[in-house]
């Protein structure tokens, strides 16, 4: 494809809805966009260009800038095969065309017969896991398994699949919003992708984030931290300089670092000098979402009931299905082995039809909806008292009622990680800041935002976008790299 030139008088303005991300109107845009900035993120994924100067979304889900990170396919096997038949990546590994070999023998075994509609992604994937999630293979946040110690090389290039097969529908959808081919991109990362934070974790998983880049088609592809690409955009606004504690709050992960931001800095292409102090960790809002679903919605799966014996029941098997970003957990709790565990827990339950709905979620494989309803009721609850969940993918509808209070205790811990993140980034930089910007997806919860506040309570907390902060600073820093 060609580069093509549009005419300046189809622009018309965005006009985003508050607190949306919707946009009002598509548009095209009076110039040649060949870069973009790309947030790939653990809850959702944007991109933007810039134009006139202006960072400007693209919007990739129908009128919406963000899509969630999700993917739906008929199969496992199926995310391969249609990324051959259907993005025309071919494998360039031997290992590679073994594999898509296997897929494509499975899926003919199991008489699954693909179309282009076949893998979804985004609400439409969440929508076909909860209609069928029997005969649905659904993926949330495969970002958060990047960097997990332990993986086999078949997991790394599956994992590595995922992330093409998101990209490539991320990068075809912007190119037909902007009728041009996208050849460079600056992509965000998070300081640590892991809790160990390890150089040997960070490496695999830019690793795998770049081939899938390159396999999709872009060019030129530089990475950017996403909280100093946080910064870069509030820093757009600043008048004076200023040091500025960046606290950037995602689905998967929490990045909190100390810059000096302003007129001064605003130009450099090294900002690594104006970087005082950085730390991240693998915790984020999902984080909130599991932690809730565990202690407050598995008590109706059996947590927390006892056998005839007396003895409660094993934290583990209420604690592995929800645990939706930890692979080990979810390969154990989806074993064939451990079906037969959850069929004798049951015949020793004091509580048995708890029990069979637990067995009801393995089959089905109801983690991810149990952790949906979690999410739904954190958001709620940030505006009222007491909220009612309904569970109503069971056979046997079920009302869990949560309170704020008790929301606040089924979220300490990973609350309390990200809060020690923050103090460990003024530590380590020696300096008070002049002003926190907290931003990311996450970012906007009250919880937050005043755990925030009282850790440095006479400093400012501003507002960022949400969700938008990152990209914004990712497409600023594409216009530098490749401008």
């Amino acid at each position: 494809m060609s580069r093509l030139q549009l005419k300046s008088d189809d622009v018309t303005k965005w006009c985003l809805e508050k607190n949306t991300g919707k946009v009002a109107s598509y548009f095209e845009l009076g110039e040649n966009v060949m870069f973009i900035g790309f947030d790939y993120g653990t809850s959702s994924c944007s991109v933007a260009s810039i134009h006139n100067g202006q960072p400007t979304p693209i919007p990739i889900e129908g009128d919406d800038i963000y899509i969630p990170s999700t993917l739906a396919a008929p199969s496992r096997e199926s995310v391969s095969e249609s990324l051959f038949r259907f993005y025309n990546i071919v494998p360039d590994t031997p290992e590679r065309k073994a594999s898509l070999r296997r897929a494509i023998a499975f899926n003919q075994e199991e008489g699954i017969e693909l179309t282009r509609d076949d893998m979804t992604f985004g609400n439409a994937a969440l929508n076909q896991y909860l209609s069928d999630p029997e005969f649905t293979y659904y993926v949330k946040s495969p970002k958060s398994f990047l960097g997990s110690s332990g993986l086999r090389d078949a997991q790394l290039q599956f994992f590595e699949d995922l992330v093409c097969a998101m990209m490539a529908n991320i990068k075809q959808r912007s190119e037909q919003q902007l009728h041009t081919q996208i050849t460079d991109a600056v992509i965000g990362r998070p300081v640590h992708f892991q809790g160990s934070g390890s150089d040997d974790a960070n490496q695999q998983a830019q690793t795998i984030l770049l081939s899938a880049a390159h396999r999709v088609g872009f060019k030129n592809v530089e990475f950017q931290l996403e909280p100093v690409a946080a910064g870069l955009e509030f820093e757009a606004s600043l008048s004076e300089d200023k040091t500025v504690l960046i606290v950037d709050i995602g689905g998967g992960t929490t990045d909190c670092s100390m810059l000096k931001m302003g007129p001064s800095y605003r130009y450099n292409t090294d900002r690594s000098r104006s970087i005082l102090g950085h730390t991240g960790q693998r915790v984020g809002g999902n984080d909130l979402d599991i932690h809730l679903a565990f202690r407050q919605m598995m008590t109706e799966f059996g947590l927390g009931s006892l056998m005839n014996s007396g003895l409660e029941m094993p934290i583990t098997q209420f604690w592995n299905p929800v645990a939706i970003n930890d692979v080990p957990a979810q390969t154990d709790f989806y074993s064939q082995a451990n079906l037969k565990r959850l069929a004798e827990l049951k015949k020793q339950a004091k509580q048995p039809e708890k029990l069979a709905r637990l067995l009801q979620l393995y089959h089905a494989i109801l983690g991810h909806g149990v952790v949906r309803r979690a999410e739904e009721a954190k958001i709620a609850l940030s505006q009222t008292h007491e909220i009612q969940s309904s569970l109503d993918f069971l056979s046997d509808t079920v009302n869990v009622t949560i309170t704020r209070e008790a929301m606040m205790e089924a979220i300490e811990s990973p609350k309390s990680k990200m809060m020690r993140l923050v103090k460990e980034a003024v530590v380590q930089s020696g300096v008070t800041p002049d002003v926190i910007y907290m931003t990311g997806g996450s970012a906007k919860s009250p919880i937050l935002r005043q755990a925030v506040s009282e850790l440095l309570p006479n400093v400012e907390v501003i507002a960022g976008n949400d969700f938008g902060s990152v990209t914004a600073g990712l497409a600023r820093w594409a216009e530098t790299c490749f401008a």
